[in-house]
Order: structure tokens, then sequence, then C-alpha cells
């Protein structure tokens, strides 16, 4: 009778010791029951997707966003911005033809950068941003007139978040 009361013990300890996944993993290398999953195939979809032939085409030209870039930019020369660069980004982003980028040295440069092309637009042009971000910090001003964004940084936080090597493909054109 005590060899009974040990092979339950033994039972007892191997079914207890097979619920821990280590232990499953060999019982069931054991049975020989791991199953592999057939290879997936890949769709002719998304090797289409991929191709450079299928990234979409630039958006036609759009004189009057390129002439609003352009004045930005002059207005930004004006208050004596640093590296100033319009960016094509036309057919690369859905929200914008053109982006605006230039640097100033100070924080108070920066805000007056933004002051002097807010008030001058809205003068000359009768012509308002749909929005505008950063006037009261001066790092990183955003202004943004729809079909053009400018984006007015402070030279480290420029430096820092690279618009430009993020939009390395756009066409750039300097603004003296």
């Amino acid at each position: 009778m005590a060899t009974k009361k040990t092979t339950t013990k033994k039972a007892a300890a191997k079914k207890s010791a097979a619920k821990t996944p280590a232990a499953r993993k060999k019982t069931a290398a054991k049975k020989g029951a791991v199953r592999k999953l057939p290879a997936r195939k890949k769709s002719a979809a998304k090797k289409k997707a991929l191709t450079p032939a299928a990234a979409p085409a630039p958006r036609a030209e759009n004189p009057r966003a390129h002439a609003l870039a352009r004045k930005i930019g002059n207005l930004l020369s004006d208050k004596k911005a640093s590296d100033i660069v319009i960016l094509d980004v036309r057919g690369m982003t859905s929200y914008a033809d053109y982006f605006v980028v230039a640097s100033g040295e100070s924080d108070r440069q920066v805000s007056a950068m933004a002051e002097h092309v807010l008030t001058n637009l809205k003068q000359t042009e009768d012509l308002r941003p749909i929005g505008h971000e950063g006037m009261e910090t001066g790092q990183w001003v955003l202004l943004d007139f729809g079909e053009v964004v400018a984006h007015l940084f402070h030279t480290e936080a420029r430096a820092h978040y690279d618009l430009e090597g993020l939009w390395a493909d756009a066409a750039r054109e300097k603004v003296a």
C-alpha cells in the first residue's frame, strides 16, 4: 500500500510541474506536439504601396501660396532673421504647400519677428493666420496661414528639432 501513495504523490507532482510554462514546453517537445504556423504570403497590394512609383504625385503649382511664402520670408529678413528657408512640401503633406523656417538669436527677437509678420500681413493683405503658437515663450513660434506655415525658432531650438532634416526631400529656396 505504501507504493500506491508514493506513486500518487509523484503523479500529483508531475501534474503541478506541468502547469508551469517551462514544463509545458518540455512536455510538448517530448510529445512532438510543437506546431509550426504556415508561412504568410505577402500580398501584392503591400508591395505596390512600398514602391516609389506608388508615391503621391506632387500637387499642382500654387503661385499665390508661393508668393505668400516669399513675402513672409522678406518680412522676416526685415527683422534680421537668420537662415531663412522656404521648403516646398507640396505632395508630401496634406495641410500645407510651403514651410518658411527662420531663426532668431533671442526669445525676444523670435517674438518680434512673429509680431512683425502678423501685423504687416494684416495691414497690407488683410490676412490673418488660422492659428499661432509660442508667442509667449519665443523658442518656437508657429504661424499657420493655411497653405503656408511659418516656423520661427530660437537658434538652439532649430538645431534641436531639425525641421529641415525631417523634410529632407523637400525642395529648398534660400531667402536673402
